[in-house]
């Protein structure tokens, strides 16, 4: 699964890697959590380009009652996502982009969870999750914008940690994600697999990462 992250790169280096039309002005943070904002890219129809756009991590149904709804669905698995009522129809149409500087997962040792921060490997671009976004609105409030990280099983290298990984899509992904060509569904779920073992790297932190409020450069930090 994925239940914290890291997003801390530069508008630059954004509208470099995900094809923006102009940089954005990028607040970095290292250590975000459930129902927080987060930064997503994504293709409107009838729109020039992609968008950089905040979305509330946790996905909400527009038929869902509550707000909260999204704390038990910051995650979609992979192997489901297109059958779920929860996210069938954004899987079909609503599907986004989600950059990540890294990601945090925790391994169970003995009677204590060592977290991990799980990285792009030296001289790799920054990671681009598979996400689903969604539009969600109470009676006379504006709508909420919220969102899901799609995983898969981990990849050889990572399964020593956690027996599940987020989607990490290469770059030829990105267009066929948006959709922005002619794939169709059941060729997109053909994106949904491991990344290669090469992609990352990762190491140990300390459980400063343990509490959302501590959103500081310290959570990247490698311990002994």
């Amino acid at each position: 699964m994925c239940g914290r992250f890291v997003q801390m790169s530069s508008g630059a280096v954004l509208a470099r890697l995900l094809g923006l039309r102009e940089e954005a002005v990028c607040t970095p943070h290292y250590n975000i959590a459930p129902t927080q904002e987060l930064l997503a890219v994504r293709k409107l129809p009838g729109s020039p380009g992609r968008d950089l756009v905040s979305l509330r991590w946790g996905l909400v149904p527009p038929w869902a009652k509550e707000l909260s709804f999204g704390a038990r669905t910051i995650n979609a698995r992979a192997e489901t996502a297109a059958t779920k009522p929860s996210f069938r129809s954004a899987m079909r149409s609503r599907r986004c982009l989600i950059p990540a500087s890294g990601y945090y997962e925790w391994r169970k040792e003995g009677s204590r969870k060592q977290p991990f921060l799980i990285h792009p490997a030296v001289g790799k671009d920054p990671f681009v999750f598979a996400g689903l976004w969604e539009s969600w609105q109470a009676a006379s409030t504006p709508p909420i914008e919220t969102c899901t990280i799609l995983t898969c099983a981990a990849n050889s290298d990572l399964a020593g940690i956690h027996h599940r990984m987020p989607v990490i899509l290469p770059r030829e992904a990105f267009g066929p994600w948006l959709g922005e060509t002619c794939e169709k569904q059941p060729d997109i779920a053909k994106l949904l697999v491991p990344c290669p073992v090469d992609r990352v790297a990762f190491h140990p932190v300390s459980t400063l990462v343990n509490n959302a409020k501590n959103d500081v450069p310290e959570c990247l930090d490698a311990v002994r």
